[in-house]
């Protein structure tokens, strides 16, 4: 009796894996040609979140806000012209001389394509058999160096400042020329140790197809949110930030305008992450079928600014951390971590201010200031021993209302250059905020986007 049943219960198991096995494969095979084969782990944050309903309707939210500032920008331009205005002067002007954007990024974007690739492999030929293997390495480092000073350090920059292009075109070229600078020296960094070891080649994982419906809907949206950006400035910057540069300095007057600057800081900075790391980059991902999506992490669940800046923005953080921080400690046999850090802070500071006064047109450093001083500050005390959901209130309050002081003080400042400006200003006057000095004394009728 007991071995009866022992059999029968075996023959119900084998049928029950078999089954299972048929089953699992069928799924399998169909899963392979119709679902996009990522991993959790290699996916973007937000593209998981979306597929829960609580957290998509936190995107339909912001999409009903853009409809009402849509929608009060008519009514209010109706009231004020008696017709609809649908002109968009905002977006003609900050992205104007947009075919010459075009022309010198292309340049930039075809010689870092060739030229790095070109001294590296004529360097690997000739290194192993040489008998001035020193000489060729300086000659090549020297071109190399030539080439990024000039092409890619001097030619966007000329560029930007002798045809005094307007704010968005600016940060096209002068983000890409950072851009492309990291990435070649990234390239020349990885590639020279292995060639002279081995001639081993990367395996990246990559995707079977491209979903060209996904690539047309991220694109939208980054055109959606630059719609979105220039309802926030309409409504909420430039009606508060042209009045403010025409009234005496005065205490709670600056007091109000930073916290009511929360707001339109917030949005942009949350406009920023979706519109750039989240879609923009999954998009050339999706084209080049590039199967690695963590290009953020969940930086709104940090606890502490120490993660925060790990998780903002992984593919700056990672270039950061093995180009700087670990070649800085293995040129120092690893004995100076607090300079190594500070050496970090310092480049990030100096790479973010550059990019705003030459994009802005003027010397502030704001930005510069919050990183080295604040930044350093809450990244030693706001530490990852820091648990907890009080420290992540902490953060969020911090991160609002750095973004506060930063869309306030630049507003101020793009304003009282352009109210107060100097004919021959000297070297001094040139590093001096303007809106310091800037009276209703001294402007003068001058219009100003």
């Amino acid at each position: 009796m007991k071995a009866d049943l022992m059999r029968q219960f075996d023959t119900q198991v084998n049928e029950f894996m078999d089954s299972l096995i048929e089953e699992s494969a069928s799924l399998g095979s169909s899963h392979v040609s119709t679902v996009f084969p990522l991993s959790d782990k290699e996916k973007s944050k937000l593209s998981d979140l979306f597929e829960v309903n609580h957290i998509r309707t936190i995107y339909h939210m912001f999409i009903a806000l853009l409809i009402l500032f849509i929608f009060s920008t008519l009514v209010v331009d109706f009231i004020d012209e008696g017709r609809l205005v649908l002109e968009f002067d905002l977006l003609v002007y900050a992205f104007g001389q947009f075919p010459l954007v075009v022309v010198t990024w292309m340049c930039m974007f075809l010689s870092t394509l060739v030229v790095p690739y070109v001294l590296l492999s004529v360097w690997a030929s000739v290194y192993p058999t040489s008998n001035h293997r020193a000489l060729w390495t300086v000659l090549a480092g020297s071109l190399l160096l030539l080439y990024q000073g000039l092409c890619l350090g001097f030619l966007p920059t000329y560029v930007v400042l002798k045809n005094g292009l307007p704010p968005a075109s600016c940060f096209i070229l002068i983000l890409e020329q950072v851009r492309l600078i990291m990435k070649a020296h990234s390239f020349i960094r990885e590639n020279v140790p292995r060639m002279l070891v081995t001639s081993q080649k990367d395996n990246y994982p990559r995707n079977p197809c491209i979903r060209w419906g996904y690539v047309a809907t991220t694109f939208s949206q980054v055109l959606g949110c630059l719609f979105y950006a220039y309802y926030i400035f309409v409504r909420l910057c430039i009606p508060q930030f042209r009045s403010i540069s025409m009234q005496l300095f005065d205490l709670r007057a600056m007091v109000l305008y930073v916290f009511n600057s929360i707001l339109p800081g917030v949005l942009v900075l949350f406009l920023a992450f979706f519109a750039f790391l989240h879609c923009w980059l999954n998009a050339f991902a999706e084209m080049l079928r590039f199967g690695d999506r963590m290009f953020y992490k969940d930086w709104w669940n940090s606890t502490s600014f120490a993660n925060y800046y790990r998780t903002w923005n992984v593919v700056v953080h990672d270039w950061l951390y093995y180009y700087v921080y670990r070649d800085f400690l293995s040129m120092t046999q690893k004995r100076f971590r607090a300079a190594a850090m500070l050496v970090v802070f310092t480049v990030s500071a100096v790479v973010h201010e550059y990019v705003l006064a030459i994009c802005f047109g003027f010397f502030y450093p704001v930005m510069f200031c919050l990183f080295m001083c604040f930044g350093m500050v809450f990244n030693f005390v706001l530490n990852d021993r820091r648990k907890g959901p009080i420290w992540n209130v902490i953060m969020w309050t911090a991160l609002f209302l750095g973004q506060g002081v930063l869309i306030c003080l630049y507003s101020q400042e793009w304003y009282a250059q352009r109210f107060c400006p100097i004919q021959e200003p000297s070297f001094l006057d040139l590093l001096k905020p303007r809106s310091w000095t800037c009276t209703p004394q001294t402007n003068t009728a001058v219009d100003a986007h």
